[in-house]
């Protein structure tokens, strides 16, 4: 991924979580995974994998409470390549290849 592509793709997720709002203390954990392909941690780990049941149980109440708005930012604004399902999610964190 350029600079530009980064910058790009950073903007479109902000706009995202402007639009359908979640805890500011977790955007970055959405930013850096998209971008830098790090680690989530398990609640976002379950909500890319579209893990409802572990979405919920890892949830705090916060994140319980915009647990639809963080469903919209994924279809919206990050690529469908790096969310859906389990092996998309693995795939994704152990890619070294640009996108």
């Amino acid at each position: 991924m350029t600079d530009e592509q980064r910058t790009r793709a950073e903007q479109e997720m902000v706009r995202g979580f402007e639009r359908n709002p979640v805890p500011v203390h977790m955007q970055d954990g959405l930013i850096e995974y998209v971008i830098q392909r790090r680690d989530p941690g398990h609640f976002l780990t379950a909500v890319l994998e579209n893990n409802l049941v572990g979405a919920i149980g890892r949830a705090d109440s916060s994140n319980l409470k915009a647990l639809q708005n963080w469903v919209r930012v994924c279809y919206n604004y990050i690529p469908s390549t790096c969310w859906g399902n389990p092996a998309k999610v693995k795939a994704w964190l152990n890619r070294t290849e640009e996108v």
